[in-house]
């Protein structure tokens, strides 16, 4: 069995046996930023890249009601900051949709900035459960300096960072596996979620996750049919998975993707991995990362 539309999630669900979804790598993010974002795709137009559609563009209520329809129980609300002094009002941003909406998982994020250390410890302070840093679109390395000490925090603490560093769908100056091992070789024991897969170098990714005890995977577009146009998945891709399967979880990159959300559940489902590692990967694992135990959603939010 697998969900032929949204409308038959909750149903696969439940044949699994677990409650709902806990999607780590979903979008909410300030209006005007959020505007700009479905510019950028909106305005894709090269050679052997088909056009993104935005399926959910919608406004916020809409899309909460949408992820809850869905069966969606737990989600990040990731922004990522590209340039100086951005960060912090995005995390107020953040800081206030999680106090609204109790599915929401109190996300965050961070630049290399002369205050990255006091804006970390804020988003900490407030409830911060999850950070999401975006290599390319914030043009920096992840072994900046000044990131060092904010690294070494949350280390000791354990709090997952959601890392899109990889060379797709776009290549950046410090995009690519490499920084991330130097990363990891300085702080070992982070707890890193490496987005997209880190597509289109699944192979190298799959070596991260192998050597480092906290290194995780996320499966946002991944092998989805539009991924599959530009940065298709090896033959041997359900394999690896299998084998640290413990390891994945789910990702959507809702609502910014070019087809329903059922297709990533689809995709997913197609990898074999099994009733037990799917339940962990769509509901277990994700939650047991931010920190949520057993815990449910105190409400229906607004």
């Amino acid at each position: 069995m697998e969900p032929a539309s949204d409308q038959q999630v909750p149903a696969w669900l439940e044949s699994l046996n677990i409650p709902g979804i806990a999607d780590l790598h979903v979008h909410f993010m300030p209006d005007n930023v959020l505007r700009k974002v479905w510019q950028f795709f909106d305005a894709v137009d090269r050679p052997g890249v088909p056009p993104w559609s935005i399926t959910y563009r919608t406004d916020e209520a809409e899309r909460v009601r949408t992820l809850r329809g869905i069966g969606v129980k737990h989600f990040g609300t990731l922004n990522y900051a590209h340039r100086r002094g951005m960060a912090a009002w995005l995390n107020d941003y953040s800081t206030r949709f999680a106090a609204e909406h109790p599915e929401a998982i109190h996300s965050a994020t961070f630049f290399p900035e002369p205050e990255v250390v006091e804006v970390v410890e804020q988003a900490l302070e407030d409830g911060a459960r999850l950070f999401k840093v975006h290599i390319q679109v914030g043009d920096f390395s992840p072994v900046d300096p000044l990131l060092d000490p904010v690294w070494q925090h949350l280390e000791k603490r354990g709090t997952p960072v959601v890392i899109h560093c990889g060379h797709g769908p776009n290549r950046g100056r410090f995009t690519g596996v490499e920084p991330v091992q130097e990363l990891l070789q300085r702080h070992p024991e982070l707890t890193l979620v490496i987005a997209h897969a880190g597509l289109p170098d699944y192979a190298s990714f799959f070596d991260l996750v192998r050597h480092y005890p906290n290194v995780h995977l996320d499966t946002t577009m991944v092998g989805t049919d539009y991924m599959e146009s530009i940065a298709p998945l090896p033959t041997d891709f359900p394999d690896h998975i299998a084998a640290i399967a413990d390891r994945i979880v789910l990702g959507t990159d809702f609502p910014n993707i070019p087809y329903p959300y059922a297709h990533q559940l689809q995709v997913i489902n197609r990898w074999g991995l099994g009733r037990e590692a799917l339940a962990d990967l769509l509901w277990h694992t994700p939650r047991q990362l931010v920190g949520l135990g057993d815990s449910e959603p105190s409400g229906t939010g607004t």
